[in-house]
């Protein structure tokens, strides 16, 4: 008796290759080999068993688990469970593979009944800079799709139950052919269930969900930020034939404050300074999260200095420390002066122009650099 060959040698595959390149080296070899393109050559048809049967089992987690570790020995005896040849169509050949490119699998003899998770939820909320900074809790409103309960979710009168569907007898997939090529697709008469329902539920027409507005409590954790979801399981749409309910997804959006602007941890804002404060320094009040926080302003002072708060920003969700306070101070211009107060100021700003470039080092910089420009 001949040795078999290698089921990865015979894809062409190294013996880590990976689920979909098993696939997609088998069916590059089906098609290349099968019978029905190679009449009269039985060559091809034994290197389309060949390709047939490595796939079979390397597709196969437990199968290819022990055939690592054992090699053909571990079949020996009991069959692989791939199967031979035996004369199989080429729709059979490409069933696996075709039903996870049009949705659903070769099924076997029994019948099928669908069942599917519920949608998942998204519902976007949003949030002041304080909730998000210390936590708060909100009550939501959502519409939702959820169980019929006169029907329990089965779609049928109370006192009956669906019956088989009578286009693909139960198995939720019919097959369609066309010349050499098969696939299968959902039973276009009961949409992949395998089941249909004769007398309906008056209060859900049969789908055996309803729509329904739900309201819900929604705790919003200390720190959370822009974009951050929070995860409420089982708050979703009611599955299909009894399947589990999908989740809820509620996405956090910070709503624009007056005077702050956020930054992960850091807090940015502007601060107005007096002409006399920046030019003496002084001190201020800043206003901060937890109410105001008085800064030293030094000497001298030009408009964009920042300056920092350690430690008065916020504590995002995964850092143990709060951020800062970043605070842009910006000098402003007096306005509304008096003629004595305005006296004062021509006063000043003559004493000033003696030396210019000793009091506003900014401005001869800028100057020298125009007349540089300019030639």
């Amino acid at each position: 008796m001949a040795t078999k060959k290698d089921y990865y040698e015979v894809l062409g595959l190294s013996r880590d290759a990976s689920e979909e390149e098993i696939k997609k080296s088998y069916r590059k070899l089906a098609m290349k080999h099968h019978p029905d393109r190679n009449p009269d050559n039985p060559k091809a048809e034994e290197q389309f068993k060949e390709a047939k049967e490595a796939y079979e089992t390397l597709s196969d987690d437990q199968k290819r688990a022990a055939y690592d570790q054992y090699g053909h020995a571990a079949f020996e005896g009991g069959g692989n469970g791939a199967g031979g040849f035996g004369g199989a169509g080429f729709g059979d050949a490409f069933g696996d593979i075709f039903g996870d490119i049009f949705g659903g699998g070769r099924q076997g003899g029994g019948q099928r009944n669908n069942v599917y998770r519920g949608a998942d939820l998204r519902y976007n909320m949003e949030v002041s800079l304080e909730d998000a900074a210390k936590g708060t809790e909100s009550k939501i409103r959502i519409p939702v799709q959820s169980a019929c309960e006169t029907c329990k979710g089965s779609g049928a009168r109370p006192g009956t139950q669906p019956v088989t569907c009578t286009t693909c007898a139960g198995h939720g997939q019919v097959r369609m052919q066309q010349g050499f090529f098969s696939v299968q697709q959902s039973c276009p008469k009961c949409h992949g269930n395998g089941k249909m329902v004769k007398d309906p539920c008056p209060t859900c027409s049969g789908a055996g969900r309803v729509k329904q507005n739900k309201t819900l409590s929604v705790k919003i954790p200390a720190g959370v930020d822009e974009g951050d979801r929070i995860r409420l399981t089982g708050e979703g749409e009611a599955g299909v034939n009894g399947g589990p309910t999908g989740d809820l997804y509620v996405v956090i959006h910070l709503k624009t404050h007056e005077i702050f602007q956020r930054d992960g941890g850091n807090l940015h804002c502007e601060m107005p300074i007096s002409f006399s404060t920046a030019a003496l320094g002084g001190e201020i009040e800043v206003p901060t999260l937890g109410g105001s926080a008085k800064m030293k302003i030094p000497a001298e002072t030009q408009t964009g200095g920042v300056f920092r708060l350690k430690s008065k920003g916020i504590k995002p969700l995964r850092q143990s420390e709060a951020g800062d306070l970043m605070v842009h101070v910006v000098v402003e211009t007096p306005v509304k002066l008096t003629e004595k107060q305005k006296d004062l100021l021509r006063e000043f700003d003559s004493s000033t122009q003696a030396d210019a470039g000793k009091h506003s080092p900014k401005n001869k910089s800028w100057v020298d650099k125009a007349k540089d420009f300019f030639g």
